[in-house]
């Protein structure tokens, strides 16, 4: 109905029907949430994805047509990595993946690292996953709708900040590139005059000739709805200021309601979004979608994200202290079996063929009635050369804890391990919006903030037992935007790297910043 409505786009009273349209959908949609089983409906999401690939390679090697119960499914399914379903069952077909692991041919590539170590992922996006992210995205905004009667969204128009929607064709009817250029071309001829950008601007690969013409031509549009990157956003949003003379984005799009973020953490950011929005009307919700599929979205109720359970993807949840890449873990729950308050490992199996497969992020539930969780950080976002076993988690929060005592605000962070002929110590590297006073005094409230979340950090910074306190540099704006500029991945879904154990990252970042000019201060690593 709404896209037969949406045809008729161009008049005031075209969008006034197809935004009722859109409410009707969205107390629908979210009826339905409310009245679904999570723990029966995702039983059933396995026994039909089961059902449905028994007769692919990966279904025969794996027996799924005996497949019955989830115990069944786990002692026949192995937790997977990417590299290992690769190796296993990809590598030797790419790019035509056809009943290997889902039925039928894949025609989408979701082209993406994955980590911080750069190599290439080809994640199958099937028929049926572009069905599921549809689906996850008209969730997002029936949540945002009926948690706002008033709604005129789509009234206006829902602004994608992705990377290039320009796909490479690496073999006849398969396509690889951006998750958001699949995004893109999917979208409903019907409902393009309530998306922006044009297809011709989405195309632009050049992220810097690309943020200008965006900026340039946002300012005249109706904007109703923004999502992206936090860090791509902030980087955007800037520049519309600087182009259109305002104060606020509130000022430039006046109805603009809601702004979506996800891929990254989104404390370090809030604070700047907060300022340069510039109105508390406009709710800033977060998502949690990757390419792999969409895990959440975000509760307005609550501000945590509300597990996706119906829409093709099933969970399973390994605890974070017994997860080691490579191995098979002692224990792996469903969402039947997990608990409030525990750092998990994600796995997924999906209706692209993706079995059992971990994506690399670690979650906390927070309640299970409904299942509301927290993204806790990635499973390679960690760091232990002296035994002090941090996480990205920990090291965000000590950052944003010490800059608030300092009357600072940090955006942009990293860390990483630099190794030297006597023990060696960490290197943070933060971009501050507002430096601190004192660098040295920042570092000190940094290091024990450090030490109250994390007992291993602690012990290894006793006196005579470890590591020194950290070394810190405190980069000016812009810094990790010319790095990654540098590095080829700016813009899109691009991020920048958290952590880096091995140190080359870290040494990389510095020397840049060091050789630019860039730097505003710097502390070397304290004694005891």
């Amino acid at each position: 109905m709404i896209t037969a409505i949406a045809t008729l786009a161009g008049s005031p009273p075209a969008r006034r029907l197809v935004n009722r349209a859109f409410h009707l959908h969205a107390k629908a949609r979210m009826k339905a949430l409310a009245a679904l089983d999570p723990l029966r409906e995702q039983e059933q999401t396995l026994r039909r994805l089961a059902r449905f690939a028994r007769g692919t390679r990966f279904g025969r090697d794996h027996g799924f047509g005996s497949i019955r119960t989830i115990d069944d499914y786990r002692r026949r399914v192995p937790i997977r990595t990417y590299e290992a379903l690769w190796d296993d069952y990809l590598r030797a077909r790419y790019p035509t993946f056809e009943n290997l692991t889902w039925p039928g041919k894949i025609p989408y590539l979701a082209l993406t690292s994955g980590t911080t170590r750069g190599a290439t992922k080809y994640i199958p996006v099937s028929r049926e996953m572009v069905r599921s992210n549809r689906k996850a995205a008209q969730t997002v905004t029936a949540a945002h709708m009926t948690a706002r009667p008033g709604s005129r969204l789509f009234e206006g128009r829902v602004f994608f900040l992705g990377g290039t929607t320009k796909l490479e064709e690496p073999a006849p009817g398969v396509r690889q590139g951006d998750l958001s250029g699949v995004a893109a071309i999917e979208v409903a001829d019907a409902l393009r005059p309530y998306t922006f950008p044009p297809l011709d601007l989405a195309l632009e690969s050049d992220w810097d000739r690309k943020l200008e013409r965006l900026a340039a031509t946002s300012i005249g549009q109706r904007i109703t709805l923004v999502s992206g990157v936090p860090s791509w956003l902030l980087m955007l949003f800037r520049r519309i200021l600087d182009v259109s003379g305002r104060s606020t984005i509130a000022e430039v799009w006046p109805r603009l309601e809601l702004v979506i973020h996800g891929g990254l953490k989104f404390a370090p950011y809030e604070a700047a979004f907060r300022e340069v929005v510039g109105s508390d009307a406009v709710r800033l919700q977060e998502t949690y979608p990757c390419s792999e599929g969409f895990i959440a979205f975000g509760d307005p109720a609550t501000g945590l994200l509300r597990l996706l359970v119906d829409h093709g993807i099933f969970y399973e949840f390994i605890p974070l202290d017994e997860y080691q890449e490579g191995e098979q873990p002692r224990t792996r729950l469903w969402l039947g079996e997990v608990r409030t308050g525990v750092d998990y490992v994600l796995a997924v199996s999906t209706c692209a063929g993706l079995w059992s497969h971990v994506i690399g992020d670690v979650v906390r539930f927070e309640s299970l009635e409904p299942p509301l969780l927290r993204f806790a950080g990635r499973t390679k976002d960690s760091m232990s050369a002296f035994g002090e076993h941090l996480i990205a988690e920990e090291a965000e929060g000590a950052i944003l804890e010490a800059a608030r005592a300092g009357g600072a605000t940090a955006r942009e962070w990293h860390v990483g391990t630099v190794f030297a002929d006597d023990l060696g110590h960490h290197l943070y590297i933060v971009e501050f919006d507002r430096p601190p006073a004192d660098l040295a005094t920042f570092r000190a409230g940094l290091d024990a903030a450090l030490a109250r979340r994390n007992d291993d950090y602690r012990a290894h910074r006793g006196p005579g037992s470890g590591i020194p306190a950290p070394a810190v540099l405190a980069a000016r704006p812009g810094t990790f935007e010319g790095w990654m500029r540098r590095r080829g991945k700016l813009g899109g879904q691009n991020k920048v790297p958290r952590m880096d154990a091995s140190g080359a990252l870290t040494r990389d970042l510095a020397d840049y910043a060091r050789s630019a000019g860039l730097v505003d201060a710097e502390v070397g690593p304290g004694e005891g």
